[in-house]
Order: structure tokens, then C-alpha cells, then sequence
């Protein structure tokens, strides 16, 4: 069995303490590392490669952009941002919607599609 590997990066020391003895005893889980603030945060997730990053937003009723950077630049990590002060939490994720076009088999068609122009087929 994979272990989901979680890096937990709260602020408040006690958070982080309380975040960690929550899921210390989970034996699908691993804590592959700790960021005391936020500057730690991207250099930590680029080393480890987590799964999930827990983390304490400074403005809970707001998305903070480390958060769309790190979930930009690693889609495949889930972010679950806990604010103490209103007892809420906000579980973040990248969605990548596929999409496609018939593109015409031809010269043509490939050059369209490797810049980005497809021509689309007469069906």
C-alpha cells in the first residue's frame, strides 16, 4: 500500500502540533516534512513532493496565492488550508479539463494543431 504523503506547514506552532498528532498514528500516512512559515513552503514541496500540504491561512475567507502558484506548478497535490480562529477549513485541488478537436489528416492539419489552430473535420 502507497502512503499518502502529507506535508504539514501551519503556522502557530500549536496548529501544527495538533495537525500532526491527528494524523501521526494513521499507518496510510506520512508526514515527509514540516514548513514553520511560509517562506519554507515551495522549496519544501519541490524537495518532497507531497501528496497533501496542510497549511493555516493568514486570511481564511481568501485564497492565498501561494496556493494557486503551488497548485499551477504541481497539479497533481491537494491543499486543505485550516483556519483555528473560525473552525473552518477549505480544501483546494487543480481540475485539468481535457478537451479535443478532429483535426484534418494532412499537412495542413498537423501545422494547424502544432500552432495551436486546429482545422476542424467535415464529418
Amino acid at each position: 500500500m502507497q502512503k499518502i504523503r502529507v506535508l504539514v506547514a501551519n503556522r502557530p506552532r500549536l496548529m501544527r502540533e495538533l495537525v500532526l498528532a491527528t494524523i501521526a498514528d494513521q499507518p496510510d500516512i506520512e508526514v515527509v516534512g514540516e514548513a514553520q512559515n511560509e517562506a519554507e513552503i515551495t522549496e519544501i514541496v519541490e524537495r518532497t513532493r507531497p501528496d497533501y500540504l496542510i497549511v493555516a491561512p493568514e486570511q481564511p475567507e481568501a485564497r492565498p496565492g501561494l496556493l494557486g502558484f503551488l497548485l499551477g506548478r504541481y497539479p497533481h497535490m491537494k491543499i486543505l488550508a485550516l483556519a483555528a480562529e473560525q473552525n473552518s477549513g477549505t480544501f483546494y485541488w487543480a481540475f485539468v479539463d481535457i478537451r479535443s478537436k478532429p483535426v484534418e489528416s494532412s499537412e495542413h492539419g498537423i501545422l494547424s494543431a502544432l500552432r495551436n489552430r486546429p482545422e476542424l473535420v467535415e464529418i
